[in-house]
């Protein structure tokens, strides 16, 4: 495998905010770096295809994927560094294979695919897709929510990846999280 795709070794607890596209997994992710005071991992792929549409008007190619895969998981080795009993991550490469399998019908690259298996998160939160659509740049399918939200959820099964769904209100799910956690915290004492 690439090895910029690879995780840096760490005792630290990694959890994963995953599901579509404006549901609630960045605020989430900053909220519960600041609870627990820890490090928290923004999505690569938001700001690197943000700069791309700014300069450009271009959206994601496949040629965008790796480079894309290569950043997020830089980005998390690095906040590894500084993190301590939780590493709080905005995505991850499972996230990134199952947009790039959507878009791309089927199409994801073997690399990402494979380091996407290999690399290990404690547990994934599942955000639910009752939260309101907040129109950008980036986003595009508002339509397209519920038919995500299966294939988000169904490659978690298909890979037994251990998760927890979260919907409600933004208290709710923090509220929920932080339950979670500290349950996790304490059982890996």
């Amino acid at each position: 495998m690439e090895k910029k795709l690879e995780q840096r070794q760490s005792d630290c607890l990694r959890i994963v905010l995953y599901g579509p596209e404006s549901t609630g997994k960045t605020t989430l992710a900053k909220q519960l770096a600041a609870h627990f005071e820890t490090e928290w991992v923004p999505e690569y792929m938001r700001s690197y295809l943000q700069e791309k549409w700014d300069l450009k008007k271009e959206v994601c190619k496949k040629e965008d994927l790796f480079p894309i895969a290569k950043g997020q998981m830089n980005a998390e080795n690095e906040a590894l560094k500084k993190a301590n009993s939780f590493l709080f991550c905005d995505t991850n490469l499972t996230e990134l294979k199952v947009y790039s399998e959507y878009y791309y019908d089927g199409f994801c690259p073997s690399e990402i695919v494979t380091a996407s298996e290999k690399n290990n998160y404690t547990l994934y939160f599942l955000t639910y897709i009752d939260t309101p659509w907040e129109e950008d740049d980036l986003r595009d399918r508002p339509y397209d929510r519920s038919k995500l939200f299966r294939i988000f959820e169904n490659e978690l099964i298909k890979n037994n990846y251990p998760y927890v769904l979260l919907k409600g209100t933004q208290q709710e799910r923090f509220n929920s999280a932080v339950a979670e956690l500290t349950k996790l915290f304490n059982n890996h004492k």
